[in-house]
């Protein structure tokens, strides 16, 4: 059976105001509210998103220690086998209110400010722009 290759977005409720180690990145101040955390699985969408559901976790990715203290309560996908986290990230980013809370979290390895993105409301897929 083919793995299913391709981008993907959580939407993350962060219950509590409250500092939160991110692994070297540093300890960032993180609000209580609505995140959206932007990646890419090109080795398999089904295995990444179960295992960022998983409480027990080796932490190895940002995203990992963030959610030591949220919930992921949706998961957006787009399957078509292409990495668009960049093209995501930087359309949540330019939406009014939003903001970046840790900057370079889950983007070390590209030029954006970050993958995680802070939302005055719960993010809708149709409303961020995300449908694709």
């Amino acid at each position: 059976m083919a793995k299913i290759r391709g981008t993907y977005a959580l939407v993350i409720y962060v219950p509590r105001a409250q500092p939160i180690q991110i692994g070297a990145l540093g300890t960032f101040a993180f609000p209580r509210g609505w995140y959206l955390y932007i990646g890419s699985a090109l080795n398999g969408l089904d295995a990444r998103i179960a295992r960022h559901r998983r409480r027990e976790k080796k932490l190895h990715w940002h995203i990992d220690y963030l959610l030591q203290h949220a919930r992921v309560v949706d998961v957006w996908i787009d399957a078509g086998g292409r990495r668009l986290e960049c093209a995501w990230a930087q359309t949540a980013l330019g939406l009014p209110k939003t903001k970046v809370v840790a900057p370079r979290f889950g983007s070390s390895d590209c030029h954006c400010a970050a993958h995680l993105v802070c939302f005055p409301t719960r993010p809708d897929r149709v409303e961020v722009g995300l449908w694709i």
